[in-house]
């Protein structure tokens, strides 16, 4: 485990804490996270799955910050005159996210109070070990029957804790078994990256490129003894390689209990491995433990 939390330390950055406390809001009364403490306090959380953010004055007044769309279905950006409005500040690039937010009000509080000390949005890596199976055809093998058989495998994936980041790095091990009818086996070592495109609190959605591998495979063929007609002789051709393939895949990971159920369709295309014929199938469903 040491040597994994090495490899991916170049991911972390510093400690990133949050204090909790319960607030009432308008009509509501809700458990919010302290961002940045300072002339004005940054507050959020997760509200039905959706982020909301509050800016808190130091008269303990709390506004909620909106971006609600018009009858157009085009946002208003109602959060920029809020912003505005509070600091006198250029708010044109200010974006509704936890990291720009955070960015701007630790300008606004560094200008007004001399000894604030800034809270860069920076953040330290989560480790997460997965185990998976399923199945697959081996796309990038040869495979004239288009057999399928089983694989399974574990993986230790490394997140960031911001909320805002979309980045994952993965190292995960894989084995494919052989079966009668297509006897080809494969144990895969391969590094990759991930970048969710859908990201909520309790699922995302994201694409991932495994950019280096290291294979070690086996093929067992039959053929006819040439010494005698009656006779067959086994033959195993064992073989090992690193690449650089970039194979291209799908996945999503869904909040089940304390970790994720993933589902993956790997090995869709390559960029420096050639497809065979077949269509491509390699489905793994899996459930990965926060460490």
């Amino acid at each position: 485990m040491k040597k994994f939390i090495l490899l991916f330390t170049f991911l972390a950055s510093s400690t990133w804490t949050f204090a909790q406390q319960t607030y009432t809001v308008g009509n509501e009364t809700l458990e919010l996270k302290t961002e940045t403490e300072g002339t004005l306090d940054l507050l959020w959380n997760t509200v039905n799955e959706r982020y909301r953010y509050f800016i808190k004055t130091e008269d303990d007044s709390i506004t909620e910050l909106k971006n609600t769309k018009n009858t157009d279905n085009k946002y208003q950006e109602e959060y920029k005159k809020v912003l505005a409005d509070l600091t006198s500040m250029e708010v044109s690039r200010v974006n509704l996210t936890t990291y720009s937010l955070k960015s701007f009000i630790d300008k606004y509080n560094s200008s007004t109070d001399s000894n604030y000390v800034s809270s860069n949005p920076k953040s330290k890596v989560k480790l997460r070990l997965g185990v998976f199976g399923g199945i697959t055809n081996s796309p990038f093998n040869k495979n004239p029957n288009n057999k399928n058989t089983a694989l399974f495998g574990t993986e230790l994936e490394a997140v960031s804790d911001n909320t805002d980041s979309r980045h994952a790095a993965f190292l995960n091990v894989r084995h494919t078994t052989e079966s009668d009818d297509f006897q080809y086996s494969a144990t895969q070592i391969a590094l990759g990256y991930r970048y969710r495109f859908i990201s909520k609190a309790k699922f995302n959605i994201y694409a991932q490129t495994k950019f280096a591998t290291y294979t070690s495979s086996k093929v067992t063929s039959t053929i006819v003894d040439p010494s005698d007609a009656t006779a067959f002789i086994t033959l195993e051709d064992s073989s090992t390689a690193f690449d650089a393939p970039f194979i291209f895949g799908l996945g999503a990971d869904i909040k089940l209990g304390k970790g994720y159920l993933t589902v993956i369709y790997d090995s869709i295309v390559a960029a420096f491995l050639d497809t065979q014929d077949n269509f491509p199938v390699d489905f793994a469903i899996g459930y990965k433990f926060n460490l």
